[in-house]
């Protein structure tokens, strides 16, 4: 059943958006997807969020909040569906992709900021094509502590959800199944932060292409505040253009978020990730925003309730919860 809150009076100051219209609007868009890798239970993570009170959130910080339920995609998906090379469920994970890449594009034409809660991160070959068919000079600000950017080359596992920007950027071999996939995004207006476990073949895709990215060593070396800076400044020069904002919460090292798919150790302190959030917001260039692979079933139940805390607050965070 459809929900729209209405938003409340918030006693947080809100940025005014060069692209949203006022009152702001947040599309929530449900992704209970775990296709794009093998692990069982990040479907779960959408609903997960939203029952820890996630829409109310975001009505006490002054959104309007639309809200159509969970997409179901088992009416998509596809009884034979045998790898294509080493992709691992192609046919399933490119149909779901398609039909985010239009949920979200709707709402990015109505004016609405798409919020998806994902989910595995295969679901930003969606989201991403969906915010550049409205804001074709979008960039991305990707936190993440993998590159996701493996081609069907160079792929290791054949999970798709590691591969999302090569299709994105146009990198690679061509896929029959993806051509759906626009190449609309351009290297120049990609960035990472928080990068701490890259494969051999994406560090020399990432080099080829001059795409920047500011890993781990970068964070100590600069602090975060500086590397948030470098970071704008190289995608989002003049603070002029929209930013869809992606971000992986294995981004956070594992002590602030356990329960996800590919815990890797020395990431993101709690304070770090929801830097990033109110920075990218205060530019108030934010577009689109995915919070993605929240697993609920990989800790246990202590953790995950912090797991999905962490996320409903980084999400806050994006939209404009501020300390003071």
């Amino acid at each position: 059943m459809a929900s729209h809150l209405p938003s409340s009076v918030s006693h947080l100051e809100s940025s005014v958006s060069r692209f949203l219209p006022n009152p702001k609007t947040v599309a929530i868009i449900g992704c209970p997807f775990s296709g794009g890798q093998s692990k069982v239970g990040v479907d779960e993570g959408p609903i997960h969020l939203v029952e820890a009170g996630l829409l109310q959130q975001l009505a006490e910080l002054g959104w309007q909040v639309s809200f159509d339920g969970h997409h179901q995609f088992e009416e998509i998906r596809t009884e034979d569906d045998p790898p294509i090379g080493k992709l691992k469920n192609p046919r399933f994970v490119s149909n779901v992709c398609k039909a985010v890449a239009h949920a979200v594009g709707e709402h990015a034409k109505k004016g609405h900021l798409p919020l998806t809660l994902g989910g595995d991160h295969s679901l930003a070959m969606g989201t991403i094509s969906g915010t550049l068919e409205k804001y074709s000079d979008a960039c991305v600000v990707w936190v993440d502590a993998h590159a996701d950017i493996n081609t069907a080359e160079t792929t290791d596992s054949g999970n798709i959800h590691g591969m999302p920007l090569s299709f994105l950027l146009g990198i690679g071999p061509k896929v029959d199944e993806f051509s759906w996939v626009k190449p609309l995004l351009k290297t120049h207006r990609l960035v990472y932060i928080g990068l701490r476990d890259v494969d051999q073949g994406e560090r020399r895709i990432l080099k080829e292409n001059g795409i920047k990215a500011f890993s781990m060593h970068e964070v100590d070396k600069y602090g975060i505040g500086r590397v948030v800076e470098m970071a704008l400044d190289h995608v989002n020069p003049g603070r002029k253009l929209p930013i869809h904002l992606s971000f992986d919460i294995d981004a956070l090292d594992p002590a602030v978020a356990p329960s996800t798919g590919t815990p890797v150790r020395g990431g993101l302190t709690f304070r770090e990730g929801h830097y990033i959030c109110e920075a990218v917001y205060e530019t108030g260039c934010l577009v689109a925003v995915d919070i993605m692979e929240v697993n609920p079933s990989l800790s246990d139940k202590e953790s995950v309730k912090q797991t999905v805390a962490v996320g409903c607050s980084i999400v806050r965070s994006a939209l404009g919860e501020t300390l003071l």
